[in-house]
This record gives structure tokens, C-alpha cells and sequence, in this order.
């Protein structure tokens, strides 16, 4: 079975993680910008941050037969000092240029703030100039449905933004439906607590349907699981659901995704 695995934090995982990936057959993975659990005090961080990013993480993948893609943004997290925030982005595109970056993200909104609205409009302005793809996240818990909301509306505001070329992460029961009538693609996580279990995740393929749906396991500092995605594979097995349906779910849909992006050659 082959699978790219969407969202995953490697530079917070150990070298036995990679190990892991291999012999159970995940082989490419992209890995989105985010927070690293402090915040990130000056542009120089951020620099060192995506040099990580783009030049040690997929040599370090390389070692095990992984392909190891990124994208490059400023976190939600630390979307709040407008300051730094300019700082930071007058020098993305430098990075965004770099052979493995496959887009911006992973942007979108944390507390739904004024400040963070501004930092996510002025992502989309660099990826609509770019004409570059955007991997969203989405807020946790009881701020979803609004910040989900209020990142659609910003991203369906401008008229250069394709739905087609933009992925929302970490949906749920009650926001998968409205990223999916949107137009847009959708990621779902397995994330041990704060969102989606294996069956949670199945159920919600069973009713939404499997079109413009990716999953991912978002691994990370946290407590999560690097093999998730295989982890749902055997719930849907388990549901009688045939080779082919996994197999587009955890391979043809994400390929789908990244592969609009020239610099994508996934690992077979």
C-alpha cells in the first residue's frame, strides 16, 4: 500500500520515527512551518527555523528513502507581533523559492484575532502572487466553526484564490461539510486528543464521501501517532472497505493535492 502523509512536524520527531515510516510504507510527507511550542523572538529564528525546514530535514529523510517536502509561513501562533510579522515575511519568498517548499502554510487563524486576520490576508496575498498552493490550519476546539468560517471568507475574497489549490486542515464533524461545499480541499487529523480518532475519521469519510479528502497525523511534539494514517487504513478494512478506496484516500488524493505543484514527485 503506498501513502503520503500531508502534515507532519519531523523536525520534532526522533531518527527512529523515519525508520518507522519506511518499513510501514510511508515514504513521501510534507511538512508545514508551525509553532515550536515557544515563540520564535526574532526573524533570525525564523530563518534558522526554515533553513531547517528546507535543507537539513529532507537530507535527514533522504537517509531512510523518504521524500521530504515543506511549506514556508509565519504560525498563527505567532501571527500577534504585527512587527515581527512584517519582518518575516518581506523575506518568504526566498525561501518559498527553495526546491522542496511546496507552497504557504501552514496559515490560517489560532485565537481568531484581528491581528492573526491580517497576517492570514497577507499569506493569501503572497500565494495568490505566487500562484502558490496553501496548506490551512484551522483553531482548535470550541473556535473551529468560526475560524474556519472566517478563513474561508477571507480566502474566497480574493478572486486570484483557486479552492482547487487550497487545502483546509484538521476538519471535523462540523466543518468538513462547509470546506467541501466551498470548493476546497479538505485534510482530516489523527491527532490522539484534540481531534480526530481513526473512527472518527472513517465516519466521517462514510458521510462526506472521499472526493477532495486527505488524511494526515500531523505528528509532532505532542502526543501523536507517525503511523496514523495506516492506523485508519485498518479501520476502514475493518469496515469493508476495499483496497481501492483506501488506496485513494491515502495515496491518489493527496497526490492529487501536492502533485499541482511541479516541484511534487512523491516516493513510490
Amino acid at each position: 500500500m503506498r501513502v503520503i502523509d500531508p502534515h507532519m512536524h519531523m523536525v520534532s520527531r526522533v531518527t527512529d520515527d523515519y525508520r518507522l515510516l519506511a518499513a510501514s510504507g510511508i515514504r513521501t510527507l510534507t511538512e508545514p512551518a508551525f509553532w515550536a511550542g515557544f515563540d520564535r523572538g526574532s526573524p533570525e529564528a525564523f530563518r534558522s527555523y526554515f533553513d531547517q525546514l528546507t535543507l537539513y530535514e529532507p537530507k535527514r529523510a533522504r537517509q531512510f528513502g523518504i521524500a521530504h517536502y515543506t511549506w514556508i509561513c509565519l504560525n498563527p501562533k505567532e501571527a500577534e507581533d504585527l512587527a515581527l510579522a512584517d519582518e518575516v515575511l518581506s523575506f518568504v519568498d526566498e525561501y518559498l523559492d527553495r526546491p522542496t517548499v511546496l507552497g504557504v502554510g501552514e496559515i490560517g487563524l489560532n485565537k481568531n484575532s484581528k491581528n492573526e486576520l491580517a497576517v492570514l490576508e497577507r499569506h493569501v496575498d503572497v500565494a495568490a502572487r505566487r500562484d502558490d498552493l496553501i496548506l490551512v490550519h484551522t483553531p482548535h476546539l470550541e473556535d473551529k466553526l468560526k475560524g474556519t468560517r472566517l478563513i474561508l471568507d477571507v480566502l474566497s475574497a480574493d478572486s486570484r484564490i483557486d479552492p482547487s489549490r487550497v487545502l483546509v486542515d484538521h476538519a471535523e464533524e462540523h466543518t468538513l461539510g462547509l470546506i467541501l461545499d466551498r470548493g476546497f480541499w479538505s485534510g482530516i487529523t489523527l491527532y490522539p486528543v484534540s481531534k480526530a480518532s481513526p473512527a472518527r475519521a472513517v465516519d466521517m469519510l462514510e458521510t462526506y464521501g472521499m472526493e477532495r479528502v486527505c488524511l494526515n497525523s500531523a505528528a509532532d511534539w505532542g502526543d501523536s501517532d507517525p503511523i496514523a494514517t495506516l492506523r485508519a487504513a485498518q479501520e476502514m478494512r475493518a469496515r469493508g472497505h476495499d483496497e481501492d478506496a483506501i488506496e485513494q484516500v491515502l495515496w491518489h488524493n493527496p497526490n492529487a493535492f501536492l502533485g499541482q505543484c511541479p516541484k511534487f514527485e512523491p516516493a513510490c
